[in-house]
């Protein structure tokens, strides 16, 4: 496929509110499938809300990918996680060899795993002492999260999802998601890897450190990511907002993407209605993410592992909406009766 180029700003541009007159119509298919109405509750209102990204009454999920965004982090000099620097090239080898949990749940739910390399033994800066990247590389990221999803939704992706791999990760994102919700730097972080108490406490110091010498502006969202953040971070944004931009579903993981999407949130309110929350992660941090975008996670399944694993299973979940509102028969198709006061109003108007 070849790469494509488009700007932040642009990509804003094409992102529109979701079609009315599509989700109208979902739920009115809704409403006369055998069922009594409601019953199959929030399967109901992911697929109306999937009309309503797609602009198609009844929406059908063809090609799923799981974009996995994967970059080093400086600030692991500092000693805030378990594992060293050098896991991230070790398990990007992992999911291209098909080993990872990723790829596991990925072949389970017949869905593609792409992994992206952000700067893979090419680490952002420490931000514990300075910037983690320039406002340029801010913005680049960005955008190739967005040509990133744009490459796959042009080679007939019709649902995306997000995944992470980074070790530090977690800390650049307790950062992010502590500079844009205000929330003290202890209440968004948690243990990532697996980190002692001893590791914990120097994690919180070294990010309310960062956020003291980088003074990030709360109001430019650009600005937190290339003071605090990631490459892989800033890359999740974009796929999200690429997504949006085409009318493509996408399935947000965990509390790494979740810094992204706060990310995408701040930059494009909007963008949000196009995304589905995956699970709700261990790390304390992302139920703050989740309540900032008032967002209900599909699952809650005690995961904290990343690489998209909680977006995978999500993905059937949805796609099990879609087939719902696509497959089941109605009242008519079936023969079946109605409920009692929707045939009197049926005799009514007769």
């Amino acid at each position: 496929m070849a790469a494509v180029s488009i700007s932040i700003a642009e990509t804003i541009a094409g992102i529109r509110p979701l079609d009315q007159g599509a989700m109208e119509a979902a739920r009115a298919r809704q409403d006369i499938l055998t069922k009594p109405q409601g019953a199959l509750g929030r399967l109901e209102e992911i697929s109306i809300r999937l009309a309503g990204i797609t602009g198609q009454r009844i929406p059908r999920i063809g090609r799923k990918v799981i974009i996995v965004m994967a970059a080093d982090h400086g600030v692991t000099a500092e000693g805030v996680s378990a594992y060293p620097a050098e896991v991230t090239p070790q398990m990007v080898a992992n999911f291209d060899a098909g080993g990872a949990a990723i790829n596991v749940l990925a072949r389970h739910v017949g869905a593609e795993v792409r992994v992206v390399d952000m700067g893979v033994g090419r680490p952002t800066a420490n931000f514990a002492h300075g910037a983690a990247m320039t406002p340029e590389q801010a913005r680049d990221c960005v955008e190739r999260g967005v040509a990133a999803a744009c490459e796959e939704i042009d080679g007939g992706a019709t649902l995306l999802a997000t995944g992470d791999m980074g070790i530090g990760n977690t800390t650049a994102s307790s950062a992010v998601v502590a500079a844009i919700t205000g929330h003290p730097v202890r209440q968004v972080t948690g243990r990532g890897t697996g980190v002692s108490d001893e590791q914990f406490e120097r994690k919180v110091a070294v990010i309310e450190q960062a956020l003291r010498v980088n003074q990030p502006d709360r109001q430019d969202a650009l600005d937190i990511l290339a003071k605090v953040g990631g490459f892989e971070i800033g890359a999740i944004a974009g796929v999200i907002l690429g997504a949006a931009s085409r009318r493509v579903p996408v399935i947000v993981d965990g509390f790494i993407s979740g810094a992204g999407q706060l990310i995408a949130s701040e930059l494009c309110g909007a963008a949000m209605d196009y995304t589905f929350a995956a699970h709700r992660s261990v790390e304390i941090g992302h139920a703050i993410v989740l309540n900032r975008l008032s967002q209900l996670p599909l699952l809650s399944l005690d995961l904290r592992l990343g690489e998209g694993t909680g977006a995978a299973l999500a993905m059937s979940i949805v796609e099990a909406a879609a087939k719902i509102l696509a497959e089941m028969a109605t009242f008519g198709d079936a023969g079946v009766s109605e409920a009692l006061d929707k045939q009197a109003e049926s005799g009514a108007t007769s």
